[in-house]
């Protein structure tokens, strides 16, 4: 097992550098109060349990269509199959299933209380696990299939694996592995109670938070795989990005991110505790409540991009919709919409309980599939109607200067970049990228080529991995005339309208390549689609458009995937 340490942490940490744009602004706000947390339905539709003791159904911008009365209030996500049938459960110790027009199909009562959000499984049963010390599997029809006693409260929300094992932590300090019909496969101690709900990642292995102050990795056999130690506990639910780092708060107030080895690869300071699960958007960006009532917005490198600052406690996650509108609740059951936002990134566990509606358990092929489509779409309208982001303080504008290229600073551990997938071949065969030579940072380069030459050797020698895809960096940003500094093996910096701008980078045939989709996202950048007389994206910065005529019909669809940027480790 790995012992990751980070330096001692106090209650209240240090903030994050000075965010690098404007926050949005919150398009709608509602006083439903709304007490569990939000669940979005296919359509777009929000399902809550507010504190009237009532299951609501509202659509995307809140206006109720339907409410059922329950016998108490509840703190659980309610969850939806695919039949459209709502599933919710409440302190009455009861679960509640109700038809798409909100009449009672079923009820089962229980043995205690229910704070944990049940999970769904693939044959329409449900898993719900009580106060009371007991797991159920309830049928679609809520006839009891079977129950295990634990003997010790569980609020932690169960989570299925992609061989149907049931993952849970409870309050006598083990995380739970049961058999899909119900029969103890493990337990995994960790060193105090476990509130924080289990993530399962592609392999089956388990990532979960302790009031030991430690997230927890453990190998689908429920071996220790590595543990990271927070300065205070941790009772938020982790996420796996579509990059594979684990993410979750502590009540430190540090949001951590480690990849699947334990390696810690970034630590951003929120300075207020974190009870809320993150979820991160299709561009990578990770979103993240904390208890002074902030939500933040954290780039790939663990950078602020943006703080909004509500002013009320948020202890519940956010909810994504594949439509990419972002939901949050604030203390006094407010629901806070931001519109016409990213989707969310594509994988088996990128929020809480693994879906906007948080069913918790891996997707199968098929409805990995659809996410992918759905997504995709929304990213690609986000992409059709792109605006410049407002830079949070504005600098004066300095004269474009001509690229310059740094020497490569040296990477702090001598980690080799991933290989890339094999991309899909372009019309024209790529050639390797050349790298720059370098040069002193403070000479000018004279550039050999116009932009429009510069743009069109980038596109030929375009990438495609992961879903995304790449231009040489020191080609695309020769096209866009701007300085490239600090390149390392992960990262680079471009000078922006006088900001310096970090972006991922990726290594191919030892040159560093960008994401098209970072160049989109740079301060005051604006894409579109070019259809005639050339195909490909025009990108306008600086009051100057550029066309980088990528083949796309070759390289991939760029309308459903330009803007899945993904985590390059």
């Amino acid at each position: 097992m790995t012992l990751t340490t980070f330096p001692a942490a106090g209650a209240q940490s240090a903030p994050s550098p000075a965010p690098q744009f404007a926050a949005p602004k919150v398009d709608v706000f509602k006083e439903l109060r709304v007490i569990s947390g939000v669940t979005i339905s296919p359509n777009g539709d929000l399902t809550f349990v507010g504190s009237d003791a009532k299951i609501h159904r509202t659509d995307a911008s809140g206006s109720e269509k339907w409410n059922y009365t329950v016998g108490d209030i509840g703190r659980a996500y309610p969850i939806i199959t695919p039949q459209g049938v709502t599933i919710a459960a409440s302190y009455d110790d009861t679960v509640y299933a109700l038809d798409p027009a909100g009449k009672l199909l079923w009820k089962q009562k229980l043995d205690g209380d229910i704070y944990a959000t049940p999970a769904l499984r693939v044959d329409g049963s449900v898993i719900v696990a009580t106060a009371g010390g007991s797991v159920h599997a309830l049928s679609s029809a809520g006839k009891t299939l079977w129950t295990f006693k634990v003997g010790s409260p569980v609020f932690s929300s169960p989570a299925i694996g992609p061989d149907g094992t049931i993952y849970f932590g409870a309050q006598n300090n083990l995380m739970h592995a049961l058999t899909p019909d119900g029969k103890l496969k493990w337990t995994y101690a960790a060193g105090s109670l476990v509130f924080s709900s289990p993530a399962v990642g592609p392999d089956g292995s388990v990532y979960f938070g302790s009031s030991d102050r430690r997230i927890h990795a453990v190998t689908p056999d429920g071996k220790p795989k590595w543990t990271l130690l927070t300065g205070l506990f941790v009772n938020a639910s982790p996420i796996i990005t579509s990059g594979g780092l684990v993410v979750v708060g502590s009540y430190d107030g540090s949001v951590y991110a480690v990849n699947t080895t334990g390696e810690a690869e970034w630590t951003y300071r929120a300075g207020a505790g974190i009870a809320g699960s993150a979820a991160e958007l299709s561009d990578g960006t990770v979103l993240v409540p904390d208890l002074s009532g902030t939500v933040h917005a954290i780039g790939k490198a663990g950078q602020s991009l943006w703080q909004l600052k509500t002013g009320k406690k948020i202890d519940t996650g956010l909810s994504v919709s594949d439509q990419g509108s972002a939901y949050f609740v604030t203390d006094g059951g407010g629901l806070n919409i931001l519109l016409k936002g990213r989707p969310l990134a594509v994988g088996p566990w990128t929020s809480f309980h693994g879906a906007p509606n948080p069913v918790g358990r891996v997707p199968t092929p098929v409805e990995l599939q659809a996410q992918t489509q759905a997504r995709r779409a929304a990213a690609s309208a986000v992409i059709a109607a792109l605006k410049p982001s407002t830079p949070a303080s504005t600098a004066p504008a300095q004269p474009a200067r001509p690229p310059v290229t740094t020497q490569p600073a040296q990477p702090t551990r001598p980690a080799q970049p991933s290989q890339p997938a094999q991309p899909t071949q372009p019309t024209q065969p790529a050639q390797p990228s050349q790298p720059a030579q370098p040069s002193q940072a403070a000479q000018p380069v004279t550039p050999a080529l116009t932009p429009a030459q510069y743009a069109a050797a980038a596109a030929q020698k375009a990438r495609v991995a992961d879903g995304q895809l790449y231009l040489p960096l020191t080609e695309a940003a020769a096209a866009l005339g701007l300085n490239v500094q600090n390149v390392t093996v992960r990262t680079a910096t471009l000078r922006v309208q006088g900001q310096l701008v970090p972006v991922t980078v990726r290594a191919f045939d030892r040159a560093a390549f960008v994401p098209l989709a970072a160049l989109t996202d740079l301060p005051g950048a604006q894409a579109s689609l070019t259809r005639t007389p050339s195909r490909g994206v025009t990108v306008t910065l600086n009051g100057r458009s550029t066309l980088f005529p990528v083949n796309v019909a070759r390289l991939l669809s760029l309308e459903s995937a330009l803007e899945f940027a993904r985590s390059d480790r």
